[in-house]
């Protein structure tokens, strides 16, 4: 599953799936305990394909930062708590992400990132790598 499909709400604890689109809203289903709710189109929502990581370059699509992290936990999850102390978290990040916005991204930024990684490890959605950009063009 893409991360086209995984919300944020806001006012939510977790990450939901998108279930169905209605009308007035959509139907998405929790990643932490499976259960299904509805929301109209004043929720506040935020698709995570569509979110992106200030670094002091450009900003880098979730997508990446997420694959960033999985190479560096070789798969697995991550060693560190979304819990853990703001110095750890930001040492953390700086591993994982040396060229991030430190004036940008905060600590409850960071807390959210790992919280998100490992919600989606634990629910077996982990291909973050970008097939489209590895395989070059017929036109090269």
């Amino acid at each position: 599953m893409s991360l086209d499909k995984i919300l944020s709400i806001g006012g939510k604890p977790g990450l939901f799936k998108l279930v169905a689109q209605t009308r007035s809203g959509f139907v998405a289903e929790s990643l932490i305990d499976g259960k299904k709710i509805t929301g109209g189109m004043q929720s506040n929502l935020s698709v995570l394909s569509e979110i992106a990581i200030y670094t002091l370059e450009e900003e880098l699509p979730l997508k990446e930062v997420f694959f960033k992290i999985q190479t560096k936990e070789k798969g697995a999850k991550t060693r560190i708590s979304h819990k853990s102390p703001k110095i750890e978290l930001e040492e953390y990040f700086f591993e994982v992400l040396p060229n991030y916005d430190e004036d940008r991204v905060y600590a409850s930024d960071i807390k959210k990132v790992i919280q998100w990684y490992n919600l989606l490890h634990d629910n077996g959605i982990t291909n973050f790598s970008d097939e489209e950009k590895e395989t070059p063009s017929e036109e090269e």
